[in-house]
């Protein structure tokens, strides 16, 4: 049985979280530090930050997420490009949107020298959002409870992430999230503008009651 991209990336991600928990150097050297980038030139923190987690918990949620998300991107670029530049192009999608999701706080924090991210937030999110534009009607369930079409679910996400990327009263990167799910949008729109068709014909259609 061939193993998915997805579960591959998966893979990785756990690899390298494992490793940073158990070596407080290369855990010091990945995380996204916007000053050291700057005044460093360590530009790989951008990229690496991505594959390292605080915990299992924020491994598990994340990891948990791209699984069922990463999935739909990853067929569907498969079936509009074929095996080989699908898979290219899946993975070249997560890799540049864990990238362009910290771009934002790099500008709004590169002179704080005590700001730390980490995590895969923003490739995320941007699965999350391509999957929403690929299937907007497709339910998804937070907990395994709470149930809403993913275009709503999304809209609320957008907002949440906007609200507390304001306030920011908590340590939780809200603009790495807001800017992979715009990312994960304008990415598909722009491979496939059919889909911002398509998009638009389901949320017409959908009554909620």
């Amino acid at each position: 049985m061939e193993l998915s991209l997805t579960f591959l990336l998966i893979a990785l991600t756990c690899l390298s979280s494992y490793y940073a928990w158990k070596t407080p150097s290369f855990l010091n050297a990945s995380m996204f530090t916007p000053y050291r980038v700057k005044h460093r030139g360590e530009y790989g923190r951008f990229l690496l930050s991505g594959f390292i987690h605080k915990d299992g918990v924020h491994l598990l949620f994340n990891m948990f997420t791209f699984y069922f998300f990463g999935q739909v991107v990853e067929q569907f670029l498969g079936y509009m490009f074929g095996p080989g530049l699908g898979a290219v192009m899946f993975v070249g999608f997560y890799l540049v949107a864990i990238v362009v999701s910290d771009i934002p706080t790099y500008w709004k924090e590169k002179d704080n020298p005590h700001y730390h991210a980490l995590g895969a937030s923003g490739g995320t999110a941007a699965m999350v959002f391509a999957s929403i534009v690929l299937m907007p009607l497709a339910d998804i369930c937070i907990f395994g409870i709470f149930c809403l079409p993913g275009f709503i679910l999304g809209f609320l996400f957008l907002g949440y992430a906007i609200y507390k990327g304001k306030q920011g009263d908590d340590n939780i990167n809200h603009d790495a999230h807001l800017f992979g799910a715009l990312f994960g949008i304008i990415f598909v729109l722009v491979i496939s503008p059919s889909q911002g068709l398509y998009f638009w014909d389901q949320i017409k259609s959908f009554r909620l009651f």
